[in-house]
């Protein structure tokens, strides 16, 4: 693809899953990727494989440092890493903070310090891993939601916001993936996600589909746009079925 060949990408959370298949697909397509997850073994392993450097770490401060590794631009930041944070509204604070620095404001301090560059030379590319929880929403897994929730709305904000000044921004909203995100959601992973999971390379061939038409929202399960539709247009009837989803779950009202 002509758009990406060359272009430096960043990759966060990419020690495997989504992130590993989505620097390995830009890798193939002839980008010049840095990859970045927490764990650097792993970290190294994906780039070692893909040609790719290495730049462990967390994903909040990983920009500067990644710039630097792909001399001195990038032009597509993928900000995927991400926590899965099973729980009520009765999880803790810290649970609540964890899955808003990683899932929302690791994406606003990259945006800061990336956008500067973007708006002078009028081009830049930030790809958003959201989740269709962040268009719909999760059972058993409120912070998770929430969250991905504000992750959206974020990438939305940039894409109205930038679009007429360059900045092209895709939201990634897969329902389940195989990935160990997936084995970590549990029971409800188990009842609401796993019948329908699709591959990691299935996610970055919906996101390259995308990049190719100039599309915002990146669908991978294409029935979201119908559930989405639902919840927007009968939010009653959507809560309804949603609520008979919980209630499933907990082992009730079957």
């Amino acid at each position: 693809m002509s758009t990406v060949q060359g272009a430096g990408v960043v990759v966060t959370g990419a020690g495997g899953g989504i992130g590993a298949a989505l620097a390995r697909r830009f890798a193939a397509e002839g980008a010049r990727v840095v990859v970045n997850d927490i764990d650097p073994g792993r970290t190294k392993a994906v780039a070692d494989e893909i040609g790719g450097t290495a730049v462990p770490g967390d994903a909040s401060t990983v920009v500067e440092e990644a710039r630097e590794a792909l001399g001195g631009t990038v032009d597509v930041y993928c900000a995927n890493a991400g926590l899965a944070s099973p729980g009520d509204a009765f999880a803790e604070e810290h649970v609540w903070a964890a899955a808003w620095d990683v899932n929302v404001m690791a994406h606003v301090r990259a945006a800061r310090t990336l956008l500067p560059d973007w708006l002078e030379r009028g081009s830049g590319r930030f790809v958003s891993t959201v989740s269709a929880a962040g268009l719909l929403t999760m059972v058993g897994a409120a912070p998770y939601s929430v969250s991905k929730h504000g992750a959206y709305a974020f990438a939305e904000w940039l894409s109205l916001t930038y679009r007429h000044r360059g900045l092209k921004v895709h939201a990634i909203c897969p329902q389940g993936v195989r990935t160990d995100m997936l084995t970590a959601a549990g029971s409800a992973g188990d009842l609401v996600l796993a019948p329908t999971a699709i591959e990691p390379e299935d996610v970055a061939d919906a996101l390259f589909e995308g990049i190719e038409a100039d599309r915002f929202l990146i669908l991978p399960h294409p029935e979201v746009a119908a559930y989405y539709r639902a919840r927007a247009g009968d939010p009653e009837r959507w809560l309804n079925n949603m609520s008979h989803i919980q209630q499933k779950w907990e082992g009730v009202g079957e």
